[in-house]
Parts: C-alpha cells; sequence; structure tokens
C-alpha cells in the first residue's frame, strides 16, 4: 500500500497565506473525511445560515457603538456568551469538533476550527484578526486600532490583561526585551491542526484517516521525523509492514536519542523483512 498523493489544487491552497482560513478548514474536512459539502445538503446549509445569522445579530448589537475597544468588547461578550461559543478545553476532544458543520450547531469546536470560526465572524463585524501563538496555547488576537489589541482564547472568550501577556512571555528563552508576539503563518496553524486531528484518528482507531493527516502533515514539513515516524505506525496498523519500515528507520537514524527510536532500533535489529504484506 502506497500513501495517497495529495491533490496538487489541495496543496497549493493549503500552502498560499491568501486563503481564508475558515475556507482551508473546510478543503481539509473534505479531503480528510472525504465528505464533500453540497448547497443544497441541510445539514451544511444550516450550518451556513447558522454563521451568517450570528453575525448580522453581532452586527446589530455593535452598529452604534463607536470606540473601537467597547466595540470589541461588546462583540465578545455577544459571541460568547449570547450565542454560547465559551467553552472549556478538553484533554480529548469528540471528532465531531473538528468537523466545521457539526462543531459550530453542537457549539463544541475544536480550537483550530473554534479560531478559525470566531475570526470569520469578527473580521465580517469590521475587525482585523490574526492567530499568536503564547507559549502552550494557539490565541486570537483582535486589532482594535494601531495602538491597542485584545489577546483571547478562542475556546473559553478569556482574554489576557497586560500582566499575564507579559508573565507568558517571559517563559520564552533569549532576551526577555526582544521577545514579540507574532502572527502565525499559514502553515503553522495547519499544522497545529492536523496533528490534534491525527491524535484523535489515531484514538479513535481510524488509522487511513490518520494518515491522510500525516501525509498534508509530511507536505507541509517534508521529512519530520516524528511524522515519518507515525506514518510507518499507522502503515504497519494497516498491515503494511515492508513500507513502514523505510519511514521507522529514517526517525531512529533523525532521532537517536529518543526512547521511542531506541526501541524501535531493537526491534527493526532483530526482525527480517519475510513477511507478506497484505493489502
Amino acid at each position: 500500500m502506497n500513501t495517497l498523493l495529495l491533490p496538487e489544487l489541495l496543496l497549493s491552497e493549503l500552502k498560499s497565506e491568501k486563503k481564508d482560513l475558515l475556507q482551508t478548514l473546510v478543503l481539509l474536512e473534505e479531503y480528510i473525511f472525504q465528505e464533500q459539502y453540497n448547497e443544497n445538503d441541510f445539514n451544511t446549509q444550516q450550518s451556513l445560515d447558522t454563521l451568517e445569522a450570528i453575525v448580522e445579530q453581532c452586527l446589530a448589537v455593535v452598529i452604534e457603538i463607536e470606540s473601537p475597544l467597547e466595540k470589541a468588547e461588546a462583540l465578545l461578550n455577544e459571541l460568547f456568551y449570547q450565542h454560547l461559543f465559551i467553552d472549556t478545553h478538553h484533554k480529548n476532544w469528540p471528532l465531531s469538533a473538528f468537523k466545521v458543520a457539526t462543531g459550530l450547531n453542537l457549539r463544541q469546536m475544536s480550537p483550530m476550527i473554534k479560531a478559525g470560526v470566531v475570526s470569520e465572524i469578527l473580521n465580517a463585524c469590521g475587525f482585523s484578526t490574526d492567530l499568536v501563538f503564547v507559549p502552550n496555547k494557539v490565541m486570537v488576537r483582535l486589532c482594535c486600532n494601531d495602538d491597542y489589541a485584545i489577546v483571547f482564547d478562542a475556546v473559553t472568550g478569556q482574554s489576557l490583561d497586560w500582566h499575564e501577556l507579559d508573565s507568558c512571555l517571559e517563559e520564552l528563552d533569549g532576551d526577555p526585551s526582544e521577545h514579540v508576539i507574532s502572527m502565525m503563518n499559514h502553515s503553522a496553524i495547519l499544522i497545529e491542526h492536523l496533528t490534534m486531528l491525527k491524535n484523535v484518528l489515531i484514538r479513535e482507531q481510524v488509522f487511513d484517516k490518520a494518515l491522510l493527516c500525516v501525509d498534508v502533515l509530511l507536505s507541509l514539513n517534508p521529512d519530520d521525523p516524528l511524522q515519518r515516524r507515525d506514518r510507518g505506525f499507522l502503515l504497519h496498523q494497516l498491515d503494511c509492514f515492508k513500507v513502514a519500515v523505510d519511514d521507522y528507520r529514517y526517525f531512529v537514524e533523525q532521532c537517536p536519542k529518543d526512547p521511542a527510536a531506541q526501541l524501535l532500533k531493537i526491534q527493526l535489529d532483530n526482525i527480517t523483512i519475510s513477511d507478506p504484506t497484505f493489502h
């Protein structure tokens, strides 16, 4: 069995910094789950209607507020409390949370899906947003004007004050005076999303779809040893051990001090590739 080659059109879309994040997440969903959105499909239409309705209601709430900061605060309050976007981080996200339509309608979205939906709504309401990585967490930065921005967790809706932000930045290595919050690029966001989705699919033992995630991850970051290790594991689970061995060996060579690599090296040293591979 060979892993599927990523369609060139999809790959170009994923690497495009101009592509809308939510649209890109939908494209990934269609590829991974092999489910095509249909404009006439009830569930899809319901989701699109829901998103449009939320935007309209949010606009109605802030239309008469002149202060950008007050408008932003009113908008976040409307979104997270009135529209029930407030949530908590889950140790194990359900698979449904990684599907845009289902997650939105159930109000339980994985972190990157939630960030994409929230950003879409805020942008439609006239604000500029981007995603930033504050140590250990991806957050949304809502720019009120040239001087002020709100940095908040898309899952919980909780924002960071300056003291909390400084504390987070102090955790970074290097000179604290040089620490800045930089916008995450498109690939970094997708890698974060796909890595989490891959782990959920492995947990659910949906190995073929997890393998699709790894294929996309490797297209964005070729020869990442950890992804090569995971691809080997998934191919092994799908009875393609002969193909998996190359990925296992690559991981062992690139990460010799990793405990998993040391165990794999012992296993690889004690096997001969002679058993038939079943497809």
